[in-house]
């Protein structure tokens, strides 16, 4: 595994199985994207994520991301990220620009369902599958921003997906207490997905590879318009 100071660059290969749960937010209030992005409609997404493999070795993640466009291009913005490992906080920052931070996190199943909590903030995550397993392939698209300015961050997924009820519990005086309550969502199991490196938008929807990674990025709050 590498160390804390430094990560293996993009493309990451992983493995693993996720749970997402589709979730508006009660106050009307979203998450507060970066400068250079803009919101879209829609409801956010919870992801619980167990790594089986990947280029730092296994890890959990939890994440938030908004709907958000970036010129034309239209994405997901992780604005809330925590993992497991320090070296994984360390490439998910310095290869896409994602606000990842380092936390305790449990992943459980039991039977069908699954489980995630996120023991500093009382958070926990969890479904259960209501319909069958099916073959899903899919692009999925984030739009973050670097230290060196707006990137787009392309991954392949492939998966087999269940339909699932899921439900986001957060303590009231959170910040994300808006996103509590029972919601639509999927398990993937099985989950083969390869992040690709950031790309730099370029002209209305053309866009080229950016550095493989960028420094440090900067404090989040001090990003947003």
């Amino acid at each position: 595994m590498t160390g804390e100071g430094a990560a293996p660059h993009a493309p990451w290969s992983v493995r693993g199985e996720v749970l997402v749960a589709l979730a508006r937010w009660r106050d009307g209030r979203a998450g507060r994207l970066p400068a250079g992005l803009r919101p879209l409609p829609g409801p956010a997404a919870v992801v619980a994520v167990r790594y089986t493999d990947s280029p730092v070795g296994p890890y959990v993640e939890l994440s938030v991301a908004e709907p958000a466009r970036l010129g034309l291009r239209p994405g997901l913005c992780v604005t809330n990220m925590v993992v497991s490992e320090p070296v994984a906080k360390v490439g998910n920052r310095l290869n896409w620009g994602l606000p990842a931070e380092v936390g305790r996190l449990d992943w459980s199943s039991d039977g069908d369902g699954c489980e995630l909590v996120w023991y500093e903030r009382g958070l926990v995550v969890s479904g259960r599958p209501v319909g069958p397993l099916l073959p899903a392939a899919m692009p999925v698209r984030s739009v973050q921003r670097r230290g060196d300015g707006p990137v787009l961050v392309p991954r392949r997924l492939a998966a087999l997906l269940q339909i699932a009820r899921a439900e986001v519990r957060v303590p009231d005086d959170d910040l994300l207490a808006g996103l509590a309550g029972r919601h639509p969502g999927a398990l993937l199991r099985s989950v083969r997905m390869v992040v690709h490196p950031a790309r730099q938008p370029s002209g209305a929807l053309s866009s080229f590879r950016a550095p493989l990674q960028a420094p440090e990025l900067a404090r989040w709050a001090d990003q947003a318009a």
